[in-house]
């Protein structure tokens, strides 16, 4: 009997210390899974403030250029802010882009819309997301609950300036060729819209309305085909000065004179520095201010919200002039042109 007890007691001890192997294996794993789960933990807040900018590229104009440099400038690490930029003209693109923005985690979404429509569900989910939307350069068709601010120029004005001193000409007859912008943005919209109200009274001739999407290459080929026709024209309203350019160029081609004391009145929008020469030398004859410079403001507006503060105004419009071949002077290009 002492023999079989000691054969179990030995049994017994053997069977505990696998048991209590088997224990301290098991639970292995789990200070391995804290050990990942560790690594996986967001790092702490840099102070960094981090922002999308939605816009468009700076090859679009000689104004994009201007507008993507002021970002540039102001939006830096260096200023306090992390910084994601995505440029593009496609509107499916940048609702993209600003999905991801908000997925990645930004502070503040920045956009300067391709089109006017189309943005509720981003807006929405920025909301959601407690993620402050500054709206730049161009507005949307949206309520103004849906962002926290405005930051644009006012496109409608900007028509009805170009319009308004169109008409102080005096011309016996108004014979338009009227190249717009891309479709659906805030500054075609609000460039056309001035123009359209004449065409629809009857004070002016729609000779042609067509898109040159900003571009010269496209605004020529558009004019070329109306001198082909042999349609008659005197005014040539172009939507921004680049595509003023192109339509210049298809005018000196066929030797039609053009500006000041020319058969043709050359208007164009944004007032950059080579297309205010333009008008100096009187080759064209009016140019609307646009202005590009929008960062400082919205950063204001951004260190003032990081500070609890609330903003003075939730849109602000910029100030802008429309220049005068006949009285434009250097001063003026110096001060208000964009570029070199």
């Amino acid at each position: 009997m002492k023999v079989l007890k000691s054969s179990l007691v030995l049994v017994l001890v053997v069977v505990m210390m696998f048991a209590f192997a088997a224990c301290n294996n098991a639970a292995a794993p789990a200070a391995d899974t804290a050990a990942d789960t560790a690594t996986a933990a967001p790092v702490a807040d840099d102070g960094m403030v981090k922002v999308g900018i939605v816009n468009n590229p700076p090859s679009e104009s000689g104004y994009r250029a201007a507008n993507v440099a002021d970002f540039e400038k102001v939006f830096t690490e260096a200023n306090g802010y992390e910084v994601s930029t995505v440029y593009t003209l496609n509107i499916d693109e940048q609702l993209n882009a600003a999905a991801q923005f908000i997925t990645d985690g930004v502070d503040y979404l920045l956009i300067s819309a391709a089109a006017t429509d189309g943005w509720d569900t981003v807006l929405t989910n920025a909301k959601d997301a407690g993620v402050k939307v500054i709206l730049f350069d161009r507005m949307i068709n949206a309520d103004e609950s849906m962002y926290e601010a405005a930051v644009v120029s006012d496109m409608a004005v900007e028509g009805q300036n170009a319009v308004a001193w169109l008409k102080s000409q005096n011309l016996e007859a108004y014979n338009v060729i009227h190249i717009q912008g891309v479709m659906g943005t805030a500054a075609q919209i609000g460039r056309t819209g001035a123009l359209d109200a004449e065409f629809a009274a009857g004070t002016m001739t729609k000779v042609v309305q067509q898109t040159a999407n900003w571009q010269a290459d496209e605004a020529k080929d558009i004019v070329a085909t109306v001198i082909s026709a042999g349609t008659p024209f005197n005014v040539i309203y172009a939507e921004n000065d680049d595509m003023a350019k192109g339509a210049v160029a298809a005018l000196d081609e066929a030797g039609i004179t053009h500006g000041v004391g020319g058969d043709v009145i050359i208007m164009g929008f944004d007032c950059n520095k080579w297309a205010l020469r333009e008008l100096l030398a009187q080759n064209w004859n009016f140019d609307q201010q646009c202005s590009p410079f929008q960062a400082a403001v919205i950063d204001e507006m951004i260190k003032t919200l990081e500070a609890g503060g609330t903003l003075d105004s939730k849109l602000v419009i910029s100030e802008e002039k429309g220049f005068d071949a006949t009285t434009i002077t250097q001063e003026d290009i110096d001060t208000y042109g964009l570029g070199d």
